[in-house]
């Protein structure tokens, strides 16, 4: 639709088929703006199991599929500052309005739209007047494809780990049976999360699977408020 952005507001972490499918079909009609969601504390972007990915690895991520198109845009205003608290709640807090006043900064069109898959999101954005469209639910979500890289990554570290210990402490033969059982583990049938994202995107989380392993061993620091997500750390200081 000519003169008119599509705003895609979502925590795209990481991002999925469906997402680079939705912004696909977005952009074929609209000057599309996606917004990957950042919490900052003291000038510092917080990270959890939840939102393992930086907002600069998305960004390289989104970057892989959609760099070089003209209009599709991905700006870092969907920028929640500590203590989160004071967003909240939403529409009645003076500070979710500055939010929403800092998405539209970089907005070049008068005309936009907004969206999202999730209808109690839809209801918020209509109420921001951000005007939402209808929209369906994602086909895969990216709290699927975190569980499958965090399984993946336990399993890899517990497996050197293991291989470890059998180099420096178990026979030849022992060695041997401890092969065998892992190749029965790892082998076991269940989904692959390289088959959810897509190909550029799975290169990316490769080169930072640092990130993964870390975040696979941690405990999640988020809170859900008013059907919203937020690091525990800056909720409240």
């Amino acid at each position: 639709m000519e003169n008119t952005a599509a705003l895609y507001l979502a925590h795209l972490n990481p991002i999925t088929n469906s997402h680079e499918k939705i912004i696909s079909q977005l952009a074929k009609e609209y000057h599309v703006y996606i917004f990957p969601v950042i919490f900052l504390r003291e000038d510092r972007e917080v990270n959890t199991r939840t939102f393992p990915f930086s907002y600069e690895i998305r960004k390289k991520m989104l970057l892989s599929l959609f760099n070089g198109r003209n209009n599709i845009e991905i700006l870092p205003n969907y920028k929640f500052v500590s203590p989160y608290i004071k967003y909240l709640p939403p529409i009645v807090s003076p500070y979710s309005w500055v939010l929403r006043t800092g998405i539209l900064r970089d907005v070049l069109e008068e005309r936009y739209i907004s969206y999202t898959g999730d209808r109690a999101e839809r209801i918020f954005l209509r109420l921001y007047n951000l005007h939402p469209i209808r929209a369906k639910r994602l086909e895969i979500s990216s709290s699927n494809v975190k569980e499958l890289l965090y399984q993946e990554a336990i399993e890899k570290l517990r497996k050197d780990e293991l291989d470890n210990n059998t180099h420096n402490n178990m026979n030849h033969s022992a060695q041997n049976n401890h092969q065998e059982h892992t190749e029965q583990y790892n082998g076991r049938v269940r989904e692959s999360w390289e088959a959810m994202v897509p190909k550029s995107v799975a290169n990316v989380i490769m080169d930072n699977w640092s990130t993964v392993e870390k975040f696979a061993q941690s405990t999640d620091k988020t809170i859900k408020i008013f059907g919203m997500k937020f690091p525990t750390e800056g909720i409240l200081n």
